[in-house]
């Protein structure tokens, strides 16, 4: 059964091989200490899995499970997923292929 996702109330099931993902805040400052600007931080590839879809099928009607989990931390490509909004909340829904690496 597929992990959900919940905040306020309403509840995310991604379906299939699809999953929620939390991403890491954007840094503010540069190494040198110059604070950006909004318009100017580039979003991070990086965030936590929030919740996970019930598995790919294959050829034969098998469904296997994923293999990132809630919690797991995860590097991601930087074209992946769509942005969704859960109440005050920015979230992504993308595929797990598109999850390059957990670290």
């Amino acid at each position: 059964m597929a992990k959900k996702a919940s905040k306020g109330g309403m509840k995310i099931v991604p379906l299939g091989d699809r999953v929620v993902l939390r991403r890491e805040a954007a840094e503010t400052t540069t190494a040198g200490g110059i604070v950006l600007p909004d318009s100017a931080a580039s979003k991070p590839q990086r965030g936590e899995v929030i919740s996970v879809g019930d598995g790919h099928m294959t050829g034969e009607g098998k469904r296997l499970p994923l293999t990132v989990k809630p919690g797991d931390k995860v590097i991601f490509s930087s074209y992946g997923g769509d942005e969704i909004k859960v109440g005050d909340e920015e979230l992504l829904l993308m595929r797990e292929s598109d999850i390059l690496a957990v670290y």
